[in-house]
């Protein structure tokens, strides 16, 4: 805890970024801190940046029932995000500022230290694996990386913003939900 609260002012001290100024709050993270299973998103939204927390607009309520079909909930895992603070009118965080928050997510992910770490989207795909990679072609498949002092097995899935916009490939997510939960139990 005293690790987190450590990175959070950390971030919160940023000087010279155009995220943190345009932005209401920062939306560090959700979920339990001892919790091996982390969630990683894009960045914040409008009500995410207004609450302070990830996922809790339209697609957060998305991410729950996924959550919820494999047995887990927010108590059971942590979630944050690639950046802390809201992109200007939503859009995606630049490869610059993804670039200056990653030292962030890394220790970010070192602290939680998680046995299975979860992206939703191609952002939070390109900061942890790279940009070589499109997430139609990795997902539903376990990549292992270590990040830092951690070594987590990895799998990277749809956002749930992108399955409110294409929601035929809710099957291809359930797919990934799927492997974690065989996964859950196999560590």
């Amino acid at each position: 805890v005293e690790q987190l609260e450590g990175l959070k002012k950390t971030i919160k001290s940023i000087r010279n970024c155009e995220l943190k100024r345009s932005a209401i709050n920062m939306a560090f993270s959700d979920g339990n801190t001892n919790s091996k299973i982390m969630l990683i998103g894009e960045g914040p939204g409008a009500q995410e940046d207004q609450l302070g927390l990830p996922f809790v607009g339209r697609a957060g309520k998305l991410l729950d029932k996924m959550l919820k079909s494999i047995n887990l909930d927010r108590k059971t895992v942590y979630i944050t995000n690639v950046v802390n603070y809201r992109p200007p009118k939503n859009r995606r965080p630049t490869d610059q500022e993804i670039q200056r928050y990653y030292p962030f997510l890394k220790s970010h992910i070192e602290i939680i230290n998680p046995k299975i770490l979860m992206l939703f989207g191609s952002t939070a795909l390109n900061a942890i694996i790279g940009n070589e990679k499109v997430i139609s072609k990795v997902r539903g498949k376990w990549i292992r990386k270590k990040i830092g002092n951690c070594d987590p097995y990895i799998i990277a899935s749809f956002h749930p913003a992108f399955l409110m916009r294409q929601p035929n490939q809710k099957k291809l997510a359930w797919i990934d939900l799927k492997m974690i939960r065989e996964k859950i139990k196999k560590i």
